[in-house]
């Protein structure tokens, strides 16, 4: 069939679909739900770009197997090479298609039967071998307490991005057999788990051990119908840890430490690791559940949940772990015909950028150069070969590295753009074959050896130890990842160098990679379909362009759903002067200094506060500004009240600052409770200002919802800074890139250079709109909660600006109002809360 007419039939299914929907959703989740629908289902290689202010459920599992079942004999088997037969012939073929899948699925199940036959033997003999040694000292077989550090050939069959990495070579071996290996695994068994559709989606949330709000209400409604859903966290997320000394000492289980996990599942405990598996997939933990499954069951959650992968439909984990193709792998989470869902997709394109930098420090090369020279000592004599060779060249790349840098600290400037060709030619780096050499490191598990030697001759004699290292990733496998940076494509990222602010001299090298569309390449290419879902999403054009360059239109699916509350219960302004006669508000970089203007902000916002009750949030461009703010407003004014304007503010609502570098838990508390908690008698307060940062702690993630934010207020735009030498460096590739592209397309030479700039200043400017609406998005989180949004500077009243705001916030925005004055937005406001209160919680 046509595809028009087959996305016709496809919306005429959906009008009848059941989500199964434990609660019954409102318009806009039924809207959202079914264009994601529409997307799974149109056919192969689709993308939707999907943006819902509530947090949407969705309900796409529930049938999803069946249906992908279905759709792909119909499209597969009935598509356009036989839209000319005869119905008859169509529906014959269609038949005996349904015929074969069944078959499919009962020798599954026979398979699946067989194996489990397998396991109960395997589990026996563990049985039978179980030692009465202590758990710890099960897997430490060998003799020679130097063998785990010494260079071996035998080691070269393990990579480093293996998901076992760290462990012993017995350990890995144990592990392997039971299925968390990977390698000693048959075709066969990893066939007999694998599942129709997979749907692996990242999200920021099950990153900080919870999954995002629609997960579960998808995975309740459907797990009454067999899906499995496992979650995959990273190492340091302590909620799947059940060692207690690493919920305090979470280093210590770090692969370059000695310490070694008593819990890790041993050929012994077959049957709990079994156990714990079946239990993941039947009852659809969350990370806390694991967490408590895992103890129960004296196996490591961390490890023992991949052993449920192959059995999973839905597969939850960390965006590092998706967008990287070697962390994919190494799990082994196959992408080809399944879905990938990513939640809070605002931030894929910051995401990708920061899973493929690289760092790189003068100190860190220092004091690799002295871990290196600690190994060699002991273990030179021994090194042969293959592993003498490769050891000397790791040597090299330091040194000829460290000089680059030592030669840096005389340089004039603070921070640049280096020429990596200039930076490989010291010491013959140049002539060294770094392809050969990242795959030794990784295969020899070289970084892995060093590190953890040198942690143990530490431990053993502190009187050695080689000087503070930060922390995080430990140095030599920071210069693996650096390596691995310089191995891709000039054209696809930059190189830059930064000197160290502080009395230590130090330097630092910086690789950012420019274009995210390469490293994503791998995902959009093989799913089925890819899914960016989010709250505020808009504008939606970077996702397609960096994303999605050469994909058909037609392939990418929009939408941006209107708001759950009703119309009245949103006020959004925009204030562009104090009144008509005064200067207008424009916090642009070369206007920002104006003091005035300062003041005349603070007026603005201490009228705001004696009308809007409760909470008021107000997001500034920057941590800088907002001291230089404040600042003003603590100094009298000459001529006027003898009470500054900061004075004024606290007398009328408790005050709390975000602090850069601060952990924002206090402060989000004391605002808290300053709203919700008891006030003392003859307190005048009503409610709380909390002065924050746009990309601050307080601008994602954190929910101002009912009387935490009655009022948001956005302070200019905040645009990042273009003199840096990272955006000088990204706007000059989208600027060149997009010419290059214009003109092979047949454009003007002059044509495609004012799109190209055109390109890149839409680019600048959507970054900075994507973090307003971040910003604006923490007020309204439920379909009774109401707030005012107030945008303050003349530019938020142009229609380039506004188009790049979330609809339902364009909806609600009064249109004139940047051309009215702070009187005006006073009567609105006192208007729109008159109407609010009555039927609320009382004024406080």
């Amino acid at each position: 069939m046509a595809l028009t007419e087959e996305v016709d039939g496809i919306a005429h299914e959906l009008s009848n679909i059941d989500f199964h929907h434990p609660f019954t959703p409102y318009d806009v989740q039924k809207q959202f739900m079914k264009t994601v629908y529409q997307v799974l289902e149109t056919g192969e290689g689709q993308v939707g770009i999907l943006e819902s202010p509530t947090g949407t459920a969705q309900g796409t599992q529930t049938d999803y197997s069946i249906r992908a079942t279905r759709q792909e004999a119909a499209l597969k088997e009935a598509g356009d090479a036989y839209k000319d037969e005869p119905a008859w012939i169509v529906d014959q073929l269609l038949s005996r298609k349904r015929e074969e899948l069944l078959r499919q699925w009962e020798d599954r199940e026979k398979r699946l039967a067989s194996f489990r036959v397998k396991e109960k033997a395997q589990e026996e003999r563990g049985r039978k071998r179980r030692r009465v040694e202590d758990v710890s000292a099960a897997v430490e077989t060998t003799t020679d307490e130097d063998a785990e550090w010494l260079l071996d050939s035998d080691d070269h069959d393990v990579r480093q991005d293996d998901a076992l990495s760290g462990l012993s070579k017995e350990s890995r071996e144990i592990l392997e057999k039971i299925g968390l290996g990977g390698r000693i695994k048959q075709a066969d068994d990893e066939d007999i788990m694998e599942e129709k559709i997979k749907d692996p989606f990242s999200a920021v949330a099950v990153h900080r051990g919870v999954a995002p709000s629609y997960v579960s209400v998808l995975t309740s409604a459907v797990g009454r119908k067999g899906v499995g859903r496992v979650f995959i966290g990273a190492r340091k997320v302590a909620a799947t840890i059940i060692a207690p000394e690493a919920l305090y000492q979470p280093v210590s289980f770090s692969p370059w430490s000695s310490a070694k996990c008593s819990f890790v599942p041993k050929e012994e405990l077959l049957s709990q690791t079994h156990q714990f598996r079946d239990s993941a997939l039947a009852t659809l933990p969350d990370i806390e559940d694991l967490h408590q499954m895992g103890k129960s069951l004296s196996v490591c959650p961390y490890y023992a949940s991949r052993v449920a992968l192959p059995g999973a439909e839905i597969i939850t984990l960390p965006y590092p772990l998706l967008l990287q193709q070697s962390a994919r792998e190494a799990l082994g989470i196959k992408l080809n015909g399944n879905v990938v869902i990513i939640d809070e997709a605002h931030n894929i394109l910051d995401a990708i950028s920061n899973v493929h930098a690289a760092e790189l420090q003068l100190s860190d090369l220092r004091r690799g150069r002295q871990m290196l020279g600690v190994y060699v000592k002991r273990f030179g004599k021994k090194l042969k070969g293959v592993n003498r060779v490769n050891v000397g060249r790791v040597g090299r790349v330091i040194d000829g590295l460290s000089e680059w840098l030592e030669g840096a600290l005389k340089l004039k400037g603070e921070h640049g753009i280096v020429d990596p060709n200039d930076l490989t030619k010291h010491k013959g780096i140049d002539q060294i074959n770094i392809y050969e050499l990242i795959q030794y490191i990784q295969e020899s598990k070289l970084a892995y050896k060093i590190e953890s030697y040198v942690a143990h001759v530490e431990n053993e004699d502190e009187s050695k130890n080689l000087g503070p290292s930060k922390a995080g990733t430990p140095v030599l496998h920071a210069l693996v990842s650096f390596l691995i940076a310089l191995t891709n494509l000039s054209s696809e990222g930059r190189i830059f160098y930064e000197k160290a602010q502080g009395a230590t001299a130090d330097v630092k090298l910086t690789y950012l990679l420019l274009s995210p569309t390469h490293a994503f390449s791998s995902i959009a290419s093989t799913a089925r379909a890819v899914i960016l879902a989010g709250g505020t999403m808009s504008p939606f054009q970077d996702y397609k362009d960096q994303l999605f360059p050469t994909l058909d239109t037609a392939k990418v699916t929009s939408l941006s759903c209107g708001h759950v509350i009703p119309p009245d219960n949103l006020c959004v302004w925009t204030l562009a002067s104090s009144h008509s006669e005064s200067p207008p508000f424009e916090f642009s970089f070369k206007h920002r200094g104006d003091r005035e203007m300062m003041a005349r902000l603070g007026l603005a916002i201490l009228n705001v506060c004696n009308i809007v009750p409760d909470g008021v949030v107000v997001f500034f461009p920057s941590y800088g500004y907002l001291d230089e703010v404040v600042g003003v407003w603590q100094q009298r004014q000459d001529g006027s009240s003898p009470q500054t304007t900061w004075d004024r503010l606290q007398a009328r609502k408790s005050i709390f600052r975000d602090a850069k570098g601060e952990s924002s838990d206090d402060v989000l508390r004391d605002y808290s409770q300053a709203i919700l908690g008891a006030r003392p008698t003859g307190d005048k307060h009503t409610g709380a200002l909390l002065l924050s940062v746009v990309g601050g702690k307080m601008s994602e993630g954190i929910n101002f919802s009912d009387r935490l934010g009655r009022c948001v207020i956005v302070i200019g735009l905040p645009y990042p800074n273009i003199a840096s030498p990272d955006w000088k460096a990204k706007l000059e590739y989208i600027e060149s890139t997009s010419e290059a592209r214009l003109t092979k397309e047949g454009q003007s030479r002059v044509g495609a250079a004012a799109q190209a700039k055109q390109a890149a200043r839409d680019f600048y400017e959507n970054a900075c709109m994507r973090a307003v609406n971040q910003s604006i998005g923490r007020a309204i989180r439920h379909r009774g909660d109401y707030a005012a949004i107030i945008l303050v500077d003349r530019r938020y009243g142009t229609d380039r600006i506004r188009s790049k705001l979330p609809g339902w916030i364009r909806d609600g925005l009064q249109q004139d109002s940047h051309e009215k004055g702070l009187g005006v937005l006073m009567g609105a406001l006192g208007s729109f809360f008159r109407k609010k209160l009555p039927k609320n919680e009382g004024n406080h």
